[in-house]
């Protein structure tokens, strides 16, 4: 009986909180029901990434986006729309150049990047940055390669205390709710 109770009680609650989430309108013959939160905001972008969450250990894009020494890093993540994927469950490993890191491209390399005829292109550097899983500075020297989500392996070297992925230097490390940050020295491009 308890149980029973405990059941209609549960449902009721459900129905009530769907009811005050939807509005519903009838556009012609068609019933259309609406998110109330979607409906004002059609226009915003959508997804994980733009959820707003204080109470929870700052993921690894929220981080990048207080960092200083990260402004280019995001700027190409939101030309590139991969906010989303950095927000993911993970585990991530992101190797997250710095903006002196980009500064030695050559010139006019990231301002050419940051076009969005070049969104694809600029996708696949990024990608080139990120590993699945959590691994520390230490733990990375046991390794000779990684793979990384742009589907290319980069050489793992360890040179002293020092370890560099794909030929940049880990400088700093940073936990994040989803993963791992390792600021690095350098841009890490793809092979071809």
């Amino acid at each position: 009986m308890k149980t029973t109770i405990k059941l209609l009680f549960v449902s009721a609650a459900m129905l009530v909180f769907s009811a005050c989430k939807n509005e519903t309108k009838t556009e012609g013959d068609a019933t259309v029901v609406e998110n109330s939160a979607t409906a004002n905001s059609t226009s915003e972008r959508q997804g994980q990434a733009f959820i707003e969450d204080d109470e929870s250990t700052p993921n690894i894009l929220q981080i990048a986006i207080d960092s200083p020494d990260h402004t280019t890093l995001v700027a190409a993540v939101q030309a590139a729309n991969l906010e989303n994927a950095l927000v993911n469950a993970g585990p991530l490993m992101v190797f997250a150049p710095t903006n002196a890191a980009f500064e030695a491209l050559p010139a006019g390399t990231v301002e050419n990047l940051l076009k969005p005829e070049n969104k694809d292109q600029l996708a696949a550097i990024l990608k080139n940055h990120v590993t699945p899983g959590n691994y520390s500075k230490d733990f990375l020297k046991k390794f000779k390669k990684l793979g990384q989500a742009g589907g290319q392996d980069v050489t793992v070297e360890t040179k002293g205390d020092d370890v560099y992925v794909g030929g940049a230097k880990i400088i700093a490390s940073v936990p994040a709710g989803n993963g791992i940050i390792h600021v690095v020295d350098k841009v890490i491009l793809p092979a071809n």
